[in-house]
């Protein structure tokens, strides 16, 4: 009952705004103008399109400000005026009443704020669609002052996202059971996936341990920066992290004016990127605008600053693996090589012809390559690719739809701060340089590495264990002659093995004695 409520309630919100606008307007067809003037028909529309869009969405609540707010990066999909409307909803969303803030905080801690904090700013700085920030002072416990944002959840938030989710679900179901189409592309897995990811988002816990892993990860590039957790004063419902000073990206004539090389920056955004997705395979998911500062501290100047960790990705080896073999064999219009990689990952049927996936696939990129970014969509690359996976019956990947949507941050992101970037030159380099040492002997060594002391160990114990096989298989003459050398075998390494250890036991001493003779020389 509840999920129709909500459905009608979708549909009135949608009827109030006068969004069939939209959707109808400039169609063709005379019998479509005629719907749309008995839709429209009663209402008064004297606010701007865009402006109406960014208030429904508001309305219906945290899922649908999300999807605004990934729309609102892809200015090449979306008239200007809407696009500029919907970048609002990335940092003007209506905070919630700062008493609310207060009360969750001391119902967290069970402590007044006054015994919390040194001070707390009860003017919010920043409001999104599933918390709000405020600045405060904490004392650690070495008695050290510090200045920290306090996040904090927005009340009744779990209620109304298991809502939206469960209308969500119903519908995916529906377009899975009605369509040919809908089975290929998983609604109800993709459905799953977004429900974990927002689930995770109201745990700040979970949202705090995916900071201090990016922190942690991203500490030897010094291209960005990543806030301190202070674990201490942490709860589900409440985060306190360092208080991080900067310029939002998107006032890029700001940066500008400030000496920020503006191209490097677009440049750092890809490394920043890459790196994460493809050595680390733990990125950060939510990258628009409304998440990214740049430091103008002289220490660390024109770096990037990472805010809000709710959303994060991860990736195995395989998916790593594999997207990189894309991503290279795409640079290099190595399309054959597109069209065998989703042949062997299953991704297509078993007897897809190599040949015409790979056709399809040129026609679709080839268009694009040698162009500035300015002069690429994405959005219309990613619509023919969709054409074309229809036709081979591609199956989409779930896990993948985070790195998808990350990446067209990515795109939108550097088409403002640099509409000349080359999106392909700059990842080229880095891509070929993680295949070399995740494919090269640098992989090799370090696999040899970390398993040289389980070799070590299991390495002496293999003679025994295969004489205890072989005596449970019988005591025929051809066996007992085996088991006679697979013992002497045994003695054999065991020695060995020791000659090796006091080798170099004997070698780090020969070592030690000679810088003592070496010192006591000169």
């Amino acid at each position: 009952m509840s999920r129709f409520l909500r459905g009608w309630a979708i549909l009135w919100v949608v009827f109030r705004y006068g969004l069939d606008e939209l959707v109808l307007s400039g169609l063709p067809h005379p019998w479509l103008r005629k719907v749309r003037s008995v839709l429209t028909f009663g209402r008064k529309l004297d606010k701007p399109r865009g402006q109406r869009l960014r208030e429904a969405l508001e309305e219906l609540g945290p899922i649908f400000v999300k999807f605004g707010q990934v729309l609102s990066t892809r200015s090449d999909l979306m008239p200007p005026d809407v696009a500029e409307e919907l970048a609002k909803l990335q940092d003007r969303v209506p905070p919630f009443d700062s008493q609310i803030a207060v009360d969750t905080i001391e119902r967290s801690f069970r402590k007044p704020i006054d015994q919390i904090f040194l001070s707390f700013d009860r003017q919010p700085v920043a409001s999104a669609s599933i918390a709000q920030v405020h600045f405060a002072v904490v004392r650690d416990k070495s008695g050290q002052e510090h200045e920290v944002a306090v996040k904090v959840l927005r009340p009744g938030m779990r209620s109304v996202i298991d809502k939206d989710l469960a209308l969500m679900h119903m519908m995916a179901g529906w377009l899975e059971a009605l369509s040919h189409d809908g089975k290929r592309l998983k609604p109800k897995e993709v459905v799953a996936e977004f429900d974990n990811y927002l689930h995770d988002e109201l745990d700040l816990i979970r949202e705090a341990s995916n900071a201090a892993q990016l922190r942690r990860n991203m500490e030897g590039l010094d291209l960005v920066l990543i806030p301190e957790i202070f674990w201490d004063f942490c709860h589900t419902d409440v985060m306190v992290m360092e208080r991080m000073n900067g310029v939002p990206i998107s006032q890029v004539e700001r940066l500008r004016e400030a000496g920020v090389d503006i191209p490097k920056l677009a440049r750092d955004g890809v490394t920043i990127f890459f790196t994460q997705v493809f050595r680390d395979g733990f990125f950060h998911a939510d990258m628009h605008p409304g998440n990214i500062m740049v430091s103008l501290e002289p220490e660390t100047f024109g770096r990037y600053i990472s805010l809000d960790f709710g959303i994060v990705g991860t990736l195995t080896e395989f998916d790593k693996e594999y997207l990189a073999q894309n991503f290279l064999a795409f640079f290099r219009r190595d399309y054959k090589r597109v069209a065998e990689l989703h042949v062997e990952s299953g991704w297509v049927p078993a007897n897809t012809r190599v040949e015409e996936l790979e056709a399809a696939i040129r026609a679709v990129c080839e268009p694009y390559f040698d162009r500035p970014l300015a002069e690429i969509s994405l959005g219309m690359v990613l619509m023919r690719l969709f054409q074309t996976s229809r036709r081979f019956q591609v199956e989409i990947q779930p896990q993948l739809v985070l790195l998808q949507k990350t990446l067209l941050n990515i795109e939108g992101l550097g088409r403002q701060l640099d509409p000349n970037l080359d999106l392909w030159s700059t990842a080229k380099p880095f891509l070929e340089k993680w295949m070399l040492e995740q494919m090269g002997p640098q992989r090799l060594w370090r696999e040899l590495q970390a398993q040289a002391p389980r070799y070590a160990k299991l390495l002496p114990d293999m003679p025994r264990v295969l004489y205890q096989y072989l005596s449970k298989q019988g005591s025929g003459g051809d066996n007992e002659a085996l088991l006679k050398e697979l013992l002497k075998q045994q003695k054999t390494t065991n020695r060995l093995l020791q000659a090796i250890l006091c080798g170099g036991i004997g070698f780090v001493i020969g070592l030690v004695l000679l810088q003592i003779l070496l010192r006591l020389r000169f």
